[in-house]
């Protein structure tokens, strides 16, 4: 369990990252979502004792990020966004450097980097420098330590980022496989969706929603969203993007849509974020009620 208490970041040009974040964690894997500067980073950055809080604290399974480092850094593993592999070093020796940092044997960090990298399908290019592997690889060699280290608590920080479809799903696999509780931040609704048992929408460093991706989607029961092409102002949208105007009507409603040219899409996460998005930045046309 991990528990946020009243959690503030400010950064030295007055900018806060964080806004006195309350927030506990149980489940198994938990996707935190937001744009831009929204505050998952940091998050995730002082969860992994890698960038202390401005005032207020956090507890991950009872121990005190602040008070009880040590313990934690022995429980958890974190991969940053910017993480990458040393180009000339091979899998294998990626994880038996990393095992043995983190206090196992020479033979206890041979034996569980070798399941790992087999049960992430590695074990073939086990011996090649990481400079010659796919990027889904090199996301994968990471997953594939976090799993080693057998760690209560996995932190990964937007692990699918600049990956192709296939490299991403290959990845989205292996976390599958991660022992412990899973805390990743991701930009891909998709992925939060495919993984996420919770997801947690935040902004400007505070809790939006949560739940479930089920019932965070309840509002857009039996609704469908329609995108206006871009000039076409023979009918008032109720949200605009840019030059892109859409609404959210019923499946009967979107037939008379359709007919004058718009685009219709089925309702993912991506509309969560965008009503959140709209709403925040005050540019909403109309309201929900004209449909």
């Amino acid at each position: 369990m991990i528990e946020l208490l009243n959690l503030k970041k400010r950064y030295s040009d007055g900018t806060y990252a964080l806004k006195g974040l309350n927030l506990k964690l149980e489940k198994r894997l938990t996707a935190v979502i937001g744009r831009n500067g929204a505050g998952k980073t940091t998050t995730i950055r002082i969860l992994s004792t890698q960038l202390e809080p401005s005032s207020g604290t956090a507890r991950i399974n009872g121990y005190d990020i602040l008070k009880d480092t040590d313990a934690i850094r022995s429980r958890i593993t974190s991969i940053p966004q910017e993480a990458s592999p040393i180009g000339f070093l091979t899998p294998l020796e990626h994880m038996r450097i990393y095992l043995l940092a983190r206090g196992m044997t020479f033979k206890g960090a041979d034996e569980e980097g070798m399941k790992a990298l087999k049960a992430l399908e590695l074990w073939k290019v086990r011996n090649a420098p990481t400079d010659t592997l796919s990027g889904g690889m090199k996301r994968k060699l990471f997953v594939a330590m976090a799993l080693a280290a057998n760690a209560d608590t996995v932190f990964l920080d937007e692990p699918t980022t600049g990956l192709d479809p296939l490299s991403r799903f290959e990845v989205w696999s292996a976390i599958k496989q991660l022992n412990g509780s899973v805390i990743l931040t991701t930009h891909y609704m998709e992925e939060a969706q495919q993984l996420a048992e919770e997801v947690v929408l935040v902004d400007q460093g505070q809790v939006l929603e949560r739940g479930s991706v089920n019932s965070l989607l309840s509002s857009f029961k039996g609704k469908i969203r329609v995108e206006m092409p871009e000039g076409n102002r023979s009918i008032k949208m109720q949200y605009r993007i840019g030059t892109t105007r859409l609404s959210y009507v019923s499946k009967k409603k979107a037939e008379e849509f359709i007919a004058m040219g718009c685009t219709v899409r089925p309702i993912t996460l991506d509309d969560l974020f965008i009503i959140h998005g709209v709403n925040l930045n005050d540019e909403a046309e109309g309201g929900e009620d004209e449909y």
